[in-house]
C-alpha cells in the first residue's frame, strides 16, 4: 500500500516510517505535521492509506479524518495512532469512517497487523482497548427496546398496566386515585387507538410492547 503519515513529531514519524518501509508490502509517499496538511496531501498524493495521529495543531486527527473522509470521491482508508485509549477518542475516531486505531504503546507488530487488515477490507482495533468500543454496544443491545405502535401518554400507560395485571375498573381507580368512570373512559380511549376490542387484547398488546409482564 502507498502510505501517508501525519504526526506532529519527527522523530515518531521517522520511526513509522522505518517500521512500515522494513515489511516490504508498503511504501511512504509523503509525511504531513499537522491535520490540514494531512488532507491536503492525501487529496493531493492519493495514498492508499493515512496513518494518522489525533492530537496534531492546526486540525486534529478526528476533524482531518472526518473532512477527508467526507469527499467524493475518495478512497483513502485512515489507520489512527494515538496515545488515547479512552472511549471517547475511540468511538469518535470509528465514527469519522476510520479503518483502525492503534495504541501508541503497542507494539510496532500491532501496527503491521492493523496494516495488513485494513488491506483486506477489514477493520482494526487494538485488543487492549477493544473493550471501550464492545462494552458500550453491548449495554446499549441489552437495555430494553422502547414500546412500539401508537403514543401513549404517561396515564394511558399506567392504565394499561395495571388492566393487563388483571385488576378491574374500580381497582384501577382506587389505585390511581381517580374516579371509576374516568378508567373506563381511558379504557374505551385505549382499545379504540390500539384497534382492540377485548381486554384479553389489551392484555397481549401490553406484554407483548413491555407494559406488562408474564408475572
Amino acid at each position: 500500500m502507498k502510505v501517508l503519515l501525519a504526526d506532529d513529531h519527527s522523530i515518531v514519524r521517522e520511526g513509522l516510517r522505518i517500521a512500515i518501509e522494513s515489511t516490504g508490502q508498503h511504501v511512504v509517499i509523503g509525511e504531513a505535521d499537522n491535520g490540514a496538511r494531512a488532507v491536503e496531501m492525501a487529496c493531493e498524493l492519493k495514498p492508499d492509506l493515512l496513518v494518522m495521529d489525533i492530537a496534531m495543531p492546526e486540525m486534529n486527527g478526528i476533524e482531518a479524518a472526518r473532512k477527508l473522509l467526507s469527499m467524493a470521491p475518495n478512497k483513502v482508508k485512515v489507520l489512527f495512532l494515538s496515545m488515547h485509549a479512552d472511549s471517547e477518542f475511540v468511538l469518535e475516531a470509528f465514527r469519522t469512517g476510520a479503518s483502525g486505531y492503534v495504541t501508541k504503546a503497542s507494539a510496532m507488530r500491532e501496527l503491521a497487523a492493523a496494516m495488513e487488515a485494513i488491506a483486506s477490507g477489514r477493520t482494526y482495533i487494538s485488543p487492549s482497548i477493544a473493550d471501550v468500543v464492545l462494552t458500550p454496544i453491548v449495554r446499549k443491545s441489552a437495555e430494553p427496546a422502547p414500546p412500539s405502535g401508537p403514543h401513549l401518554t404517561p396515564r394511558e400507560r399506567e392504565i394499561l398496566k395495571l388492566l393487563a395485571e388483571g385488576l378491574s375498573a374500580k381497582e384501577c381507580a382506587a389505585r390511581l386515585g381517580i374516579s371509576n368512570k374516568t378508567v373506563h373512559a381511558f379504557r374505551g380511549q385505549l382499545m379504540d387507538k390500539l384497534n382492540l376490542r377485548s381486554i384479553p387484547e389489551l392484555t397481549k398488546y401490553a406484554i407483548k410492547h413491555g407494559f406488562a409482564s408474564l408475572d
